[in-house]
């Protein structure tokens, strides 16, 4: 799937979730959606924000635009720090609900939605995530390994200084995350510079392509980045980092943490090692910058 720009839109009266879906249903007009699947997306982004509204007082919504083939697609993630769901299987029935209303929120999302998913916590929030196509069968699902990202702007900022792109194959795909340093229009240019620059390179090694990342980046202000590239036919994850672009490995029993090294692209750069470790069908392999902090396990 394409990457593009997350638009984010913090939500805690229903006056928030009216300016989500005027924002959704100007980018399926541009994008050809009929009335009916474009009526189906207004209702996705009003009751994954009454959602937010009416249980956890306040959250996001980020809304973008995808492609899964020739398909346009336009994503709704609904995030809030509530009180969480404590069955979410029967969150999904008609007729659940623990604040007084009908209870067809997450019911209606699962039905309007070509592709549907939740996840919660108690005590530690939920996260809706529903797409609607341009047209109403579901987008076919994607061969291979499955990559899915989130570039958010800082507060106050109207570009993101964070960027990723993937390169699928056949056996894996290959990833790269960048963070510009510091923030706003700078970040996010010596972010897309990596970006490019690991798009234009054909070198199979992570470590030698975030060398090429890391001449591109010279006219720039310079950006932490890293290079996963996972071989799913051999079993193998191999990462190349600068900087605090942090990489795990993730299964339902263990993290292992990858090793990145100190220094910048595009300013200051060591010889550049890289690290292998292993992989197995039930991981994950997560990356993210030093705007998102945790402690990752999928135990829970």
């Amino acid at each position: 799937m394409d990457m593009t720009r997350d638009l984010r839109f913090e939500v805690d009266h229903a006056s928030h979730v009216a300016d989500a879906r005027q924002t959704a249903l100007d980018l399926a007009a541009r994008l050809g959606f009929d009335e009916e699947c474009g009526g189906r997306l207004a209702l996705v982004v009003t009751e994954a924000g009454t959602n937010i509204v009416k249980h956890a007082r306040g959250g996001q919504l980020l809304v973008r635009v995808l492609t899964a083939g020739d398909t346009p697609l336009i994503e709704v993630l609904a995030l809030d720090r509530g009180a969480g769901i404590a069955d979410v299987a029967r969150s999904l029935a008609d007729g659940y609900s623990t604040a007084g209303s009908p209870g067809t929120g997450f019911g209606a999302l699962y039905r309007l939605s070509s592709t549907f998913d939740i996840y919660s916590r108690a005590g530690a929030g939920t996260a809706v995530l529903a797409r609607v196509g341009a047209r109403r069968t579901p987008a076919a699902a994607p061969r291979g390994l499955r990559t899915e990202g989130l570039a958010i702007a800082k507060p106050g900022e109207d570009v993101c200084g964070d960027a990723w792109a993937a390169q699928p194959r056949i056996d894996g795909t290959m990833i790269l995350v960048a963070d510009g340093l510091g923030h706003g229009p700078g970040a996010a240019e010596a972010s897309r510079a990596a970006v490019a620059a690991f798009l234009g390179s054909r070198d199979p090694s992570p470590a030698n392509r975030l060398q090429d990342v890391h001449h591109a980046l010279r006219s720039t202000r310079g950006a932490a980045a890293a290079i996963a590239d996972i071989d799913a036919a051999r079993g193998v994850v191999r990462f190349a980092g600068l900087g605090n672009i942090a990489g795990a490995i993730v299964t339902p029993e263990t993290t292992r943490q990858m090793v990145s090294r100190d220094g910048t692209a595009g300013v200051s750069a060591a010889r550049l090692p890289e690290f292998s470790y292993p992989w197995s069908h039930d991981a994950a392999v997560i990356l993210y910058s030093d705007g998102l902090t945790s402690h990752l396990s999928l135990s829970a």
